[in-house]
């Protein structure tokens, strides 16, 4: 370890932590906060914080110029440094598996609206809403992305949970439907086998919905497998995301007939961030992010006029 890193274990070096974290929030050619707004907000004194900026300085995080009474003006700085001596490491969010364009199109704005502020970070896939909020509880990840009706379940479930953005309508999926394995159906009647799977929120509320009062019979299925259960006639409907291309193409689909069905449906449109209420520097970080960006993103790889990269 170089001298100038042990600086960082001194007095001066552990305020300069806390400095490197104000700085974030601020732009090459605006004005730093006055040493009184540094010693106001982290109770510093005046001497720690000068020393503090003279570290982050020998560092090469930052550089500064004074312009006399007009203050001290940020020219340079380092986001990769900053975030390492503020002790930020990169951010890690959990996502659906990306098998549309849709999803493809909002890990792709997430990472681009990541990259834009410098902030290193990466996304993980994972099926079922359910598994992403018991993995964002254990601190597996940063965040994690699910429907605004998932989202609203898990905050009636878990305490320490809470949305962070909400993106919109359309941002999740476009829309849910029942598909069925015959082309001549077009409705859930009874006796029918439903598959269902419990570990999509989404799906499985949906489905409940839609099939209450009926005597149908609901099978429990992974998500994936619908397609090819479906196709062999093991179950007879399913509800599914209605921008998996496949089951478009393959089979016959109606929207829902119950009104629950359908309330819940739209809510499961919009994509939300959640996040652990405790985690206040995951807070900070995303308001940093263009959550608009992302949404053109999105649609700029749904539209083919954008190729996805995440």
């Amino acid at each position: 370890m170089s001298r100038i890193w042990e600086s960082l274990y001194s007095k001066n070096g552990l305020a300069a932590k806390f400095i490197a974290k104000e700085l974030l929030h601020v732009s090459v050619g605006e004005r730093i906060p006055r040493v009184s707004d540094f010693t106001d907000k982290l109770s510093l004194g005046r001497g720690t914080v000068h020393g503090a900026l003279k570290v982050l300085e020998e560092l090469h995080a930052i550089s500064l110029e004074s312009r006399g009474h007009l203050g001290t003006f940020l020219r340079k700085r380092d986001m990769d440094l900053l975030y390492e001596i503020a002790g930020i490491g990169a951010v890690i969010g959990v996502m659906p598996l990306p098998y549309s364009r849709k999803y493809e199109g909002l890990a792709t704005g997430i990472v681009e609206a990541f990259h834009e502020i410098n902030k290193k970070s990466g996304l993980a896939y994972m099926r079922g809403a359910r598994r992403r909020l018991e993995a964002l509880k254990s601190r597996s990840y940063d965040f994690a992305i699910m429907s605004m009706m998932a989202a609203e379940e898990a905050l009636c479930e878990y305490d320490g949970l809470e949305i962070s953005h909400a993106f919109g309508p359309e941002t999740y999926v476009t829309a849910h439907r029942v598909f069925f394995s015959e082309r001549s159906r077009g409705t859930i009647t009874n006796g029918m086998k439903i598959g269902i799977d419990y570990s999509s929120a989404d799906q499985a509320n949906i489905t409940l919905a839609e099939c209450e009062g009926l005597a149908v019979e609901l099978v429990e299925v992974d998500y994936m497998q619908l397609f090819s259960m479906l196709k062999n006639g093991l179950i007879d409907a399913a509800v599914w995301n209605a921008d998996e291309a496949r089951a478009s193409k393959a089979f016959q689909s109606a929207g829902f007939k119950s009104k629950k069905a359908q309330e819940l449906a739209m809510k499961a449109t919009n994509a939300v961030i959640v996040i652990d209420s405790d985690r206040n520097g995951m807070k900070e970080q995303l308001e940093m992010i263009d959550f608009q960006k992302i949404v053109v993103v999105q649609k700029l790889v749904e539209d083919e006029k954008k190729y996805p990269h995440y």
